[in-house]
């Protein structure tokens, strides 16, 4: 792509849409044909199957064509894959798109149409994405302080002081960006927040983020079995917690600032109840880290729904009934809202 400043997007850029996948059968295919129906045209679109063990791979394998590339990996986690999917990628410009969400029909040119307006070649554009179960018409859109044009390290403070969250599927990158941040950091594969470590190297290495409202991006509320669901998984805790660090010290070093200590700090409050009580060990790092940003974290508290749990038997019993108790809320909820899909299809059926 040939682009000289403002209002001089020379050439149509190419959009490469990336979509690692693993064990995804339920939803690629609805994925792949988000991408496809995209209203800006020029597009390709590659598929990395990291090992899945159901037919993900085989689905994904009946879209392709000369616009659908699909590879097989080793599993390897989401990162390796991101990385093989982008090694393969011919754009100007990088979407990034995880195997359950959906991206609007516009999504794209939205943001395109957007690019006439910017100068300088690191361009970084958000945009607007709701959450749903099933039924995309359902999608929950909630604004937060993070859905405006913003420099790079103000979007980066406002998103670790107020427990902010931008879905990896909003980003539109440009490949001169995406090549200065490097790859996707195959050490975080199983961490919850990954893309959080990735992109706050992309966003401190833009010109600024560029928010673009009409676009708009579907996010799949994960099931307790997702990939980014950590638990009490050891792996996943070690892991999230290297994530942590590497955010922070990307942070500091673009900024060594009461202000940025001090959302440094409001950032690690925010995941300690994944450590406590059952990995203390991490928990005193974690701790010890807020310290040498000169804070002190205070122990997370249970709602008063477990509180008479932990008085009795323990706050290591409660957490277990609490992650227990949502994961089953998840799944009844994401039984009612498949059905009620269900019944919205048979009732346009029998209209028809």
């Amino acid at each position: 792509m040939n682009g000289r400043g403002r209002g001089e997007l020379v050439v149509e850029p190419l959009i490469s849409i990336l979509i690692p996948a693993f064990n995804a059968e339920q939803w690629i295919g609805d994925t792949i044909r988000s991408a496809l129906a995209q209203s800006w045209r020029k597009t390709e679109i590659i598929v990395v199957d990291d090992g899945s063990r159901d037919r993900t791979l085989a689905i994904a394998q009946e879209f392709a064509s000369k616009q659908v590339l699909v590879i097989a990996q080793e599993n390897a986690g989401a990162a390796a894959a991101r990385n093989r999917a982008l090694s393969m990628s011919q754009g100007d410009f990088i979407q990034w798109l995880d195997a359950d969400d959906l991206l609007a029909p516009d999504k794209i040119q939205k943001q395109v149409d957007a690019l006439k307006i910017l100068e300088g070649k690191r361009w970084l554009l958000s945009s607007a994405w709701g959450s749903f179960l099933f039924r995309t018409h359902r999608a929950k859109f909630k604004p937060t302080a993070l859905w405006q044009n913003l420099p790079p390290l103000e979007w980066l403070l406002l998103q670790m002081e107020q427990n902010l969250h931008m879905q990896t599927a909003t980003w539109l990158v440009s490949r001169e960006l995406t090549e200065a941040t490097g790859p996707w950091d195959i050490r975080l594969g199983a961490c919850a927040s990954d893309d959080g470590e990735y992109f706050c190297r992309v966003i401190l290495r833009s010109e600024g983020v560029r928010f673009v409202s009409e676009s708009k991006v579907y996010y799949r509320v994960p099931a307790s079995s997702n990939q980014s669901y950590v638990g009490l998984s050891n792996k996943k805790l070690e892991s999230q917690l290297l994530g942590l660090r590497l955010y922070i010290e990307q942070v500091c070093s673009w900024q060594n600032s009461a202000r940025t200590r001090a959302a440094c700090v409001k950032f690690l409050q925010s995941w300690v109840h994944l450590f406590y009580p059952n990995r203390m060990d991490l928990m005193e790092q974690v701790q010890n880290l807020a310290r040498t940003l000169g804070g002190e974290l205070g122990l997370p508290r249970l709602s008063w729904k477990y509180a008479w749990i932990q008085k009795f038997f323990g706050v290591m019993t409660a957490k277990r009934v609490q992650l227990y108790y949502n994961k089953s809320k998840l799944s009844l909820l994401r039984f009612l809202d498949k059905a009620l899909l269900y019944l919205e299809h048979e009732t346009a059926a029998s209209a028809r």
